[in-house]
C-alpha cells in the first residue's frame, strides 16, 4: 500500500524534475536517437508519466500484458492434468464406466484447450496492439 502514494506524490512533482529523472533512466539508445533536443521537447509535449496518453505507451507495457494473459495457459494446463487425474479415480473405482468417463474427459480436454487459444489469440492482440 506504499506504493500508492509514492505514485501520488510523484505526479506532483515539478516537470523539471521528472524530465530530469528520464534523462537519468534513459537508455543511451534512446538518447542517441532523440539527441539534445528531447529534454526541451519533453518539456513542452505535454503530460509525461501517468498522464500520458494511452497512445504514447511503451512497448513493455504491451509485453506485460501478454505475460500477464498467458499466465491462463497454465490454469489451462493445470486443468487438463485434474481432469486426467479425475478420469484415473473413476476408472479405478466403477471400471465399467470406462468409455463413458473417458468420453466425457476429452469433451472436458477440448473446452480447456479451447480456452487455451482463446487465451493465446488475447495475448497476441494485446502484444502487438499499439
Amino acid at each position: 500500500m506504499a506504493l500508492l502514494p509514492a505514485v501520488r506524490a510523484a505526479r506532483m512533482l515539478p516537470r523539471t524534475s521528472v524530465a530530469a529523472c528520464q534523462r537519468f533512466f534513459m537508455a543511451p539508445a534512446v538518447e542517441a536517437k532523440h539527441g539534445a533536443a528531447a529534454p526541451s521537447s519533453a518539456l513542452s509535449a505535454g503530460p509525461i508519466g501517468l498522464g500520458a496518453p494511452l497512445a504514447r505507451r511503451g512497448a513493455g507495457v504491451s509485453v506485460l500484458g501478454c505475460a500477464i494473459a498467458m499466465v491462463a495457459v497454465g490454469g489451462c494446463a493445470q486443468g487438463i492434468g485434474q481432469l486426467f487425474a479425475a478420469l484415473v479415480v473413476g476408472m479405478a473405482r466403477n471400471p465399467s464406466m470406462k468409455e463413458d468417463l473417458f468420453t466425457y474427459t476429452l469433451i472436458g480436454m477440448g473446452f480447456l484447450e479451447f480456452l487455451a487459444i482463446v487465451v493465446i489469440l488475447i495475448a497476441g492482440l494485446l502484444l502487438y496492439s499499439e
